[in-house]
């Protein structure tokens, strides 16, 4: 009879981390991060409220269905959140840029398809440096873009700029959510080993409400911007992603267990 060996641990193996999104986005990386062998803590920290004017959002969702739009930018996987409740329709003639792979995922995982990520920086600086060349060189296109009410008009104001019709609509509010005394408690106590922060709005909840975080927690930004704002909400932040996206945040998780180990 041959000897069992014992079973190389995973990477992750006794860490908890904690997914601040929940939905078709959280789940995936929460089954990456198992894969890893961690166990996620799914805590929604932020949601979506309707727009002020939820007539507007629906006529221009409407006129995106009837194909009257030659481009849909989605800056943020909350804006896929937006498309669902909307059971907005994007029909083939339009084509749909996303701002970073996490967004782009959240797309893919909603059902929607997408054709344009940039590749060398995953912005809205990042997208329109790759607009020209990814659209031949047209001017004159008609573009909805959907965004936050406190989003910078980077995008709106750079495709104007390149010479596109834009229709820049104000498709919700993002607003915080309380997370459960459990989870803070965890938090507080060192009882959780990383923080995934994948935007501004996230690292402003989770110095709201969880801080202060042990210096022994892995505060773990999705890229330089959101490092940036997580600093100015006094979150101190130890590591930045790669490149923008989930893989490449959970990879940099992987990569600090590994050498913290003995």
């Amino acid at each position: 009879m041959s000897e069992s060996r014992p079973t190389p641990q995973k990477p992750l193996g006794g860490w908890r981390v904690l997914v601040p999104r929940g939905g078709p986005w959280g789940d995936t990386v929460a089954a990456d991060l198992r894969a890893q062998g961690a166990q996620p803590v799914i805590a929604p920290m932020i949601n979506f409220a309707p727009a002020a004017d939820g007539a507007v959002v629906t006529a221009a969702l409407e006129r995106l269905a009837a194909g009257e739009y030659d481009w849909l930018t989605a800056t943020s996987a909350t804006t896929v959140d937006v498309l669902q409740s909307y059971r907005a329709v994007i029909p083939a003639t339009t084509k749909v840029a996303a701002v970073g792979e996490t967004t782009a995922a959240a797309l893919v995982a909603a059902g929607y398809r997408v054709d344009l990520v940039p590749v060398a920086n995953n912005s809205a600086k990042g997208l329109l440096a790759e607009w020209p060349e990814a659209t031949g060189g047209a001017s004159g296109l008609r573009v909805l873009t959907l965004r936050s009410e406190i989003a910078k008009p980077t995008l709106t104001e750079g495709l104007a700029h390149l010479g596109h019709h834009v229709d820049a609509v104000v498709a919700y509010r993002t607003v915080g959510v309380p997370v459960d005394e459990k989870i803070v408690a965890d938090v507080r106590a060192g009882n959780i080993n990383a923080i995934l922060v994948t935007s501004g709005s996230v690292a402003e909840q989770v110095a709201a409400q969880l801080g202060p975080i042990p210096d022994g927690t892995l505060i773990a930004a999705i890229g330089p911007q959101t490092a940036h704002d997580a600093r100015d909400y006094g979150l101190n932040v130890h590591l930045i992603a790669a490149e923008r996206s989930a893989d490449s945040l959970i990879d940099a998780v992987v990569q600090a267990s590994r050498s913290q180990r003995p």
